[in-house]
């Protein structure tokens, strides 16, 4: 299967929104409850950013997900890092794509300059967690019960990864 990435422009909007929404509605990947708008979604993911790019993540030719830099906090101290976000569709996952997502998203980042890559994840999504690791990155917070969602308490673990 050969997997490309091509930037993310709102044409996208509607995919990402299918994707975004499945995490939302069936999975405690995302803290969201409820599908959000489209306008919350072009606000959260930065289309048309040199610092903080978007792409889709196409495996042959078929749009498996999409994944994006974004700020970690928005205060111009932070801005040597940039986290990292992942989405892929539920039939793409497992089959490596997310590894060579995390590994772009990390030669982009050096690319643009950035010094740490973080991600941040759910405390129970095992299969994120994992592929955070596999890619080199360690485990650096652990804020626990600070969501809820499906009646569980959930915990958000924080991954990052020294790109110097």
């Amino acid at each position: 299967m050969k997997i490309t990435f091509e930037k993310a422009t709102l044409n996208d909007l509607v995919a990402i929104k299918e994707i975004y929404d499945y995490y939302i509605t069936k999975t405690t990947a995302t803290f969201h409850t409820h599908p959000i708008s489209f306008e919350e979604l072009r606000e959260m993911i930065p289309f048309y950013d040199k610092k903080y790019p978007s792409f889709m993540v196409k495996a042959d030719e078929y749009t498996a997900g999409y994944c994006y830099l974004a700020p970690f906090k928005k205060r111009q101290a932070y801005n040597r890092s940039a986290e990292a976000t992942v989405y892929l569709k539920p039939d793409f996952c497992g089959k490596g794509i997310g590894f060579k997502t995390v590994t772009f998203l990390e030669e982009t980042a050096k690319k643009i300059g950035f010094k740490v890559l973080l991600g941040t994840i759910t405390g129970t999504n095992e299969n994120s967690i994992r592929l955070f690791a596999k890619c080199g990155f360690e485990k650096c917070a652990h804020f626990k019960q600070v969501g809820q969602k499906f009646d569980e308490i959930l915990d958000v673990v924080v991954y990052q990864k020294i790109l110097e």
